[in-house]
This record gives structure tokens, sequence and C-alpha cells, in this order.
């Protein structure tokens, strides 16, 4: 069986350093932080006071108030960013087959807000269950892709996957996959979250997860920095628009990029640790590559995973070196989560984004907040630190690994090779 070509089509971003496509593009390559204080609760008494959380966004904007409030902010942030990503994508929905066009969304937590909410709510009362009748429609992981294949009429493949921070990576992969075996000719795919809650804090800080950087907010997320001392924690989503080749062209669509290949694997080591010689971040290009039919040759950047955890940083690029050997000095390596946090299961979704739109404008990002080497860290490789750098870029991968050891990696390359 002769596998379809899949192209992207549209696309759309709600980010910590902009609330759509051009905004987060514009600011991830003048080095723009999102880190701030936490707005949305007080956050006196947690060891992290600070997060990427949105800014200037108004729900009201794009969705009915109504119907906003039957939604928690992970499902509203999809939903904006679908809107976007489909209005990019500029199709006429009378003229395709809706039933061959369909949904994967990612989340690694869902509706943590809701949640919490409403066990509080039930804590602090006097013992009767008096809960919301959408608790439970709000919270699950699911949910943001039935709104989504609701709000379109999309009738096709509808699920969430769930992969912690590798959630919308692995949605997109799998998104790739039906429809290169036929089984769609359209996916709306991405990943959203909304974890900056006092539970989502909270919980972090208990696994001392976060950076505490609670004086310089700015310069908190610093991947491959010998001061790095945790993540920091982002919220959002990204939304892209799969088509098959044949039928974009068909319709004239504007064509982004292709994808290129996918690729998973697992640590099998730890819940939360990865492993210290990078095995599974190893394994996950190595499939990806394999899958697109590539050598390590061809790829001219990594968006890295790049957290700012000490020994995440130190596995990743040990697995990098291990992929590309010699070549891994001429790739441009960045980790966008210096400037926007960690979007946990979104994260994927928008740093795939940045990837595409550096093949479209042959620059990489910055990784930013770069200050001391770190001995452990080859100080040859080239981390594109605190300058974007111009490039021709005709290939390049995005790394995303989550707790329990899940890692994916997707490929994306200019449409002509």
């Amino acid at each position: 069986m002769k596998l379809k070509r899949v192209v992207v089509t549209g696309l759309g971003a709600l980010t910590p350093i902009g609330n759509n496509v051009q905004e987060y593009w514009n600011n991830l390559i003048d080095g723009v932080s999102g880190a701030a204080p936490i707005t949305y609760f007080d956050a006196t008494n947690f060891k992290t006071q600070f997060a990427c959380e949105l800014k200037g966004f108004n729900v009201e904007d794009f969705i009915d108030r109504k119907e906003a409030r039957k939604m928690d902010r992970y499902a509203q942030y999809a939903m904006v960013t679908a809107q976007e990503a489909m209005q990019d994508a500029n199709f006429n929905l009378d003229k395709i087959d809706q039933d061959r066009a369909g949904v994967i969304w990612g989340s690694g937590i869902g509706g943590l807000e809701t949640f919490q909410h409403e066990v509080t709510n039930f804590v602090n009362g006097n013992g009767t269950p008096k809960f919301n009748p959408f608790f439970i429609p709000k919270m699950i992981a699911d949910i943001a892709g039935g709104h989504i294949s609701i709000k379109y009429g999309f009738r096709g493949p509808n699920f969430t996957t769930v992969s912690a921070c590798a959630s919308s990576t692995n949605a997109l992969i799998d998104a790739f996959n039906y429809i290169r075996l036929g089984h769609a000719d359209i996916m709306i795919t991405g990943g959203s979250e909304a974890a900056v809650t006092i539970a989502g804090v909270g919980g972090f800080n208990a696994m001392h997860a976060l950076s505490t950087r609670n004086n310089d907010p700015k310069t908190a997320s610093r991947p491959m920095d010998k001061d790095r001392e945790g993540f920091v924690l982002g919220e959002g989503a990204g939304a892209l628009i799969l088509e098959e080749y044949e039928h974009a062209i068909a319709r004239g669509a504007k064509i982004y990029c292709e994808i290129g290949g996918g690729g998973m694997s697992a640590d099998a080591y730890h819940i939360t640790a990865p492993h210290p010689e990078g095995l599974g971040a190893k394994n996950v290009m190595l499939n990806c590559l394999r899958d697109a039919g590539l050598t390590p040759t061809d790829v001219d950047g990594v968006n890295m995973h790049g957290t700012s955890t000490p020994l995440g940083d130190i596995a990743e690029s040990k697995a990098i070196q291990h992929v590309f050997g010699e070549h891994a000095y001429t790739l441009n390596l960045n980790a966008t989560k210096s400037m926007t946090g960690h979007l946990l299961g979104a994260a994927g979704a928008i740093e795939t984004i940045a990837s595409i739109k550096s093949i479209v404008h042959g620059i990489i990002p910055p990784t930013i907040n770069h200050f001391t080497d770190d001995e452990n860290i080859d100080s040859k490789l080239n981390f594109t630190f605190n300058q974007a750098q111009k490039r021709d870029v005709k290939v390049i991968m995005s790394n995303t690994f989550g707790f329990g050891g899940h890692n994916a990696c997707v490929l994306v390359k200019k449409l002509d090779l």
C-alpha cells in the first residue's frame, strides 16, 4: 500500500507570548519571555509565584459567554486556536466530505481548574453533594476535541491522546497516520492545557519540578544553562490543519510544509526522571528519521524538549549527539520553552508550529536566558543562544517527552523535498 502525503494547511496558536500565530512568531524571534507573577490566584504562600500565563486574552472575543461557561479554560483555548487554524486553511465546508474530516487533540491533564473548583466547593459545603451539571463534561480530557468536531461538523476519527507533555505530538502523529493510511482527508490536531491553577502549581512544586526564581521570573526558564533549576509552567494551545496532499492541491490550498514522519518510544526507566543517557530520546529521533525515510544529515535543526530541568537537558543533549554524530555540530538546536514556559500537553503543538514557521521564514528562534555554560553539556553544540539565527531550513524535528517515559518526535520538511 502506497502511503499518502500529508501537508499542513492551517495554523492557530494561543501562547504566553502571543494570542495568535503571528504574535507568537514575532515574539519568538525577538526573544520575549512570557514569565511573570501569577495573577490567577494568590500565590504568596507557594514556592513558585510566577508562570507563563496568557496575556490580554478575553474568551468572549471568540466564544459566546453562555457557551464559554460550559467549557474549562483548556477547552476554550482549544476552540480559539482551532478557529484560527480553520480560518487560515480557508475551507468551504459545503465542499468537503465531513465524514472524512476528523479531530485528534492532545491534553496532558484536561480540566484541572474545573475539577479543583468543584471539589473545593464540595469540601467547603455542608456535605450535600451539590455539583455543577457541567462538572464532568467540562473536566474530561477528550471534550475539547468533541467541541471542535461539533462546531465544524467533522464526523471522522475523533479522540484525545494523553501522554503527559508528549500529548499533542502524539495527537499530531496519529492525525498524520490516519490521513496517510487513507482513513481521512482532513484532520484538526494539536493540544491545549490550562494548568496554572492552585492544584497545578502546588502539585508540581511538591515534585520540585518548577523553578523557584521568584526574584527574576523572566530569566527563570534557562535551558542548557548551568544554573537552571526547573521548568516554568505555561498555558495555551496550538492547532494544526493536516490535509492529504492531493486534496489540498485540488482545492488550491496554501501549503506550509509537509509532515515527513513521526516517532515514538518509551524510556521504561522512571515515572518522572529521564533515562540518564537519553536512551528513549535517542530511540524516538531514530524512529522518526526511519519513518520519514531520511538520514541524520538531512536534518537542519531540532526544537528540543529543553525544559530547563537539571537532568532532562543533559539527557536530551547526549541523545542528539548519539543520533547525529558529527552532524550534531552543524545543527541549529533551540528550546522555545525558554520563552513560552512549558505548556505540558500543548507543548508539542506550539513547538511544531514554531518549527514550521522556521521552514517558511528561514530563521531559527533563540534559546534565551543563557548565561553560563554547563560543563556536562557539549559547548560546541549550537543551541541558538539568545539571538535568532537565519538559516535555510529544509528539515526540522521537534521533540516532546512526558512523565511516565513517553517520547514523541515529529519531522516537518519543505514541500519540494
